[in-house]
């Protein structure tokens, strides 16, 4: 134990003499990641904000031809401007994000008390710079069906609750602290990628590095078994990246407790125990990456080529992510025992507000440290190749 010590510390120590290294990872990716992610929700909250509130204008093509359609409009906080001549264009254009067409046989079958169409033109490949704006003006154009046609069975003599024989209620279980934007959604991929590969330098350097510089030979001629050198050197790598990751989550609970939310109806902080959390979620995915990258680095010839295998590994923590984001589900026992997969379900419900059973823990941890097991098998393994200390 006491070798592993001494090499840890010189590992370390070696580590925090590289300034650039340093000033990347604990003052740049710790400021970056929460203010990034507090610009993107802040300004993101502001913009829907001030598409639903703001006077809003909507060209109208036909606007002569529905008189009170138009004025019901106006007095919406809407205002009606002329339509381009080819709204196609227009909205392919970025002109307008929605423009409505009236057409000629709207007035026959609006004064026959026959359905009369409108249409929207708008282009759904932009949902978030368009869909609020759409999603106000077909509520809008919802509202003025409704009320018209409650006129007209008032006019008839019918009581309009005849025909909306059901009456739906909302009842949202939600708290501020289980809502939160897409920016927030990214928290999980940042965080795991950051302790995947956050002590990449590191654990390259003090393998592939090493041997360019041809230091890790004399290391390796010493009486200390190779098991025990891999296994401080990995331990160096795992302890300068939680201490990155501390700072970074520490500067994330500090920027978003300062950005003001105003009105919003959510809980963008996060409180010590969430924090806590999320950080032993993350300890052996720290792990797992500080001995992938040094068997990788064990294995590559030169510190160049380890570089080279890194956009490989960055994969890794990025599919669950991407995936859950686009067809997210509900976290199911199996997914436990799945490293990267787990971590990013459990850091989704922590920033939720959501318990987690002990049981949940106790799988999730114990995968991936299987998994950082069988790497360390690995990278152990790779050490006891002769040539690991021949330079390129």
């Amino acid at each position: 134990m006491k070798a592993l010590w001494v090499i840890l510390r010189k590992e370390l120590a070696d580590a925090f003499r590289d300034r650039r290294m340093v000033v990347v990872s604990f003052v740049v990716l710790p400021l970056a990641i929460p203010l990034v992610l507090g610009i993107t929700g802040t300004l993101s909250a502001r913009k829907q904000a001030s598409q639903l509130e703001s006077t809003l204008d909507l060209p109208v093509a036909g606007a002569e031809r529905a008189p009170n359609l138009v004025a019901w409009l106006g007095s919406q906080n809407l205002r009606v401007v002329p339509a381009p001549a080819d709204p196609d264009v227009a909205i392919r254009e970025q002109r307008y994000d929605v423009i409505l067409s009236v057409p000629e046989e709207f007035a026959s079958d609006w004064r026959a008390a026959r359905p009369a169409r409108v249409e929207l033109v708008f282009d759904s490949s932009r949902p978030l710079a368009t869909g609020t704006t759409i999603a106000r003006v077909r509520a809008l154009l919802d509202a003025y069906d409704a009320e018209v046609g409650t006129l007209r069975l008032v006019a008839r003599g019918v009581h309009p609750a005849l025909a909306r024989p059901l009456q739906v209620a909302l009842h949202d279980v939600a708290t501020p602290d289980s809502r939160f934007d897409l920016a927030q959604q990214l928290l999980p991929y940042l965080l795991l990628l950051l302790a995947f590969i956050g002590g990449m330098q590191l654990a390259i350097d003090a393998t592939a590095g090493e041997r360019e510089r041809n230091s890790l030979e004399p290391l390796l001629a010493t009486p200390v078994s190779r098991e025990i050198i891999i296994s401080a050197k990995i331990l160096a790598t795992a302890v300068f990246t939680l201490a990155s990751i501390a700072v970074t989550l520490l500067a994330y609970r500090l920027v978003f407790a300062l950005i003001p939310v105003g009105d919003l109806d959510a809980s963008l902080d996060l409180a010590p125990g969430a924090l806590a959390q999320l950080f032993v979620v993350i300890l052996p995915v720290v792990l797992l990456g500080a001995t992938l990258l040094t068997a990788l680095a064990a294995f590559a010839r030169s510190y160049r080529e380890a570089q080279g295998y890194l956009p490989l590994l960055i994969f890794m923590p990025m599919i669950p992510t991407l995936v859950l984001m686009v067809a997210p589900v509900r976290t199911q026992a199996w997914m436990l025992l799945v490293p990267f997969l787990s971590q990013n379900q459990l850091i989704l419900r922590i920033l939720r507000g959501e318990p987690i059973a002990p049981l949940e823990w106790l799988v999730s941890l114990a995968s991936a440290s299987a998994l950082a097991g069988v790497a360390w098998l690995a990278a152990a393994r790779l050490y006891h190749r002769e040539q690991l200390a021949a330079s390129a």
